[in-house]
């Protein structure tokens, strides 16, 4: 006798319970990875609301007198400066990234040359370059051309650091164009500019604004070249972190506030394009 499959009241089949079970099992892993993952970010901003002696506590307090003195002597330190350079040198950069990977990729990926392997090759290669083997002639050549302690040259050095990640990053997203766009543009008598910027980029607006969003998470939170070619007029937020660093010791509260304010742009600029960075990092995942 065949078995009649259980129905809802509203007439739609209910799953078998081995497979709600296993999706309760899933969202609990789920939950729980998000959970340790979070909880560093809640730790720091906690601890931003702490004393400095409340911070040192062993083991530490989950309950406690909250305060906003951290934040009010990270403010009174200065840190205007130092968050208008890291804003300049990060959305300067941004933009010079995304005005020169947008047209390479574009060619690496709807216009192949000769020999493009060899040129994603060359661009993810400057990649496997520690920093750290680099920053001497760096640091010289600077010197030389009287670049020191500037933000011009952090937006060089920014962009020249995110190219080979936008450039291979923006080719992925153009490969899912579909080809029938590209062959109903030029009859529709689109060049190949007006084809790039009016037909091309609006289907790949997601993954731009995923690479633009990328490559400002990576300026903003880069340190060692702020550190090492900076000193007053153009030091950055991470530069301005490390001076709750002292010889005193570590201030853990006035650090934790001066990182979560650091944060905050960050995540602003997230939360406002998440539904495009969603989509963008999620191209190319179903064929």
């Amino acid at each position: 006798m065949a078995t009649v499959a259980a129905r809802a009241p509203g007439g739609r089949r209910q799953r078998p319970i081995r497979e709600r079970l296993g999706g309760v099992a899933w969202a609990t892993v789920a939950w729980f990875a998000a959970i340790i993952f979070f909880f560093p970010v809640f730790w720091m901003v906690l601890t931003s609301f702490k004393s400095e002696a409340a911070a040192y506590t062993n083991p530490p307090k989950f309950i406690f007198h909250p305060t906003l003195d951290q934040y009010k002597a990270v403010f009174s330190a200065g840190m205007g400066p130092f968050l208008a350079n890291s804003a300049i040198a990060t959305v300067i950069s941004v933009l010079l990234v995304l005005l020169l990977a947008t047209p390479a990729a574009y060619a690496l990926s709807m216009r192949p040359v000769g020999r493009w392997r060899d040129a994603l090759f060359f661009f993810i290669s400057t990649k496997m370059l520690p920093v750290v083997a680099a920053i001497v002639p760096i640091y010289l050549a600077v010197r030389d051309i009287g670049m020191l302690d500037s933000i011009p040259t952090l937006i060089v050095l920014y962009t020249a650091m995110n190219l080979p990640i936008a450039v291979w990053m923006m080719r992925s997203f153009f490969l899912e164009v579909p080809s029938e766009i590209l062959e109903a543009a030029p009859i529709d008598g689109a060049n190949l500019r007006h084809e790039l910027s009016e037909v091309v980029l609006p289907v790949v607006a997601p993954g731009l604004a995923a690479t633009a969003l990328i490559c400002a998470i990576f300026a903003w939170n880069e340190f060692f070249f702020a550190l090492n070619l900076t000193s007053i007029r153009a030091a950055t937020m991470p530069v301005f972190l490390v001076s709750f660093v002292t010889s005193e010791g570590l201030f853990w509260a006035k650090l934790a506030a001066a990182a979560t304010l650091a944060s905050v742009p960050v995540l602003i600029a997230g939360w406002i394009a998440q539904r495009q960075l969603v989509r963008g990092l999620s191209m190319g995942a179903i064929k």
